[in-house]
């Protein structure tokens, strides 16, 4: 019997690949459009963050958001993130 995968992605804070489910999505929707994903099954371009502060801050020094989603991320983003982060 095959032992199945778990899905890993690569923290755009840390660098560090961690599994999938562990970690918060941020999406760019066909339409331009950059909102947090809970679910992990919007269709779009996706970047993955470990729930840390610490990478969280990384990630937002170096724009690695923007670089990811090639697009620029809402403030209103960020500020969400942080809540998720400090809940």
């Amino acid at each position: 019997m095959k032992v199945k995968k778990k899905p890993e992605r690569m923290c755009v804070g840390c660098q560090e690949m961690k599994l999938k489910k562990e970690m918060i999505r941020v999406v760019r929707t066909k339409d331009g459009d950059i909102t947090i994903d809970p679910t992990g099954k919007l269709a779009g371009r996706g970047a993955y963050i470990c729930p840390k502060v610490e990478c969280f801050k990384t990630a937002f020094k170096s724009k690695r958001l923007e670089k990811s989603l090639k697009a620029a991320v809402p403030a209103e983003i960020y500020e969400r993130l942080q809540q998720q982060l400090h809940s």
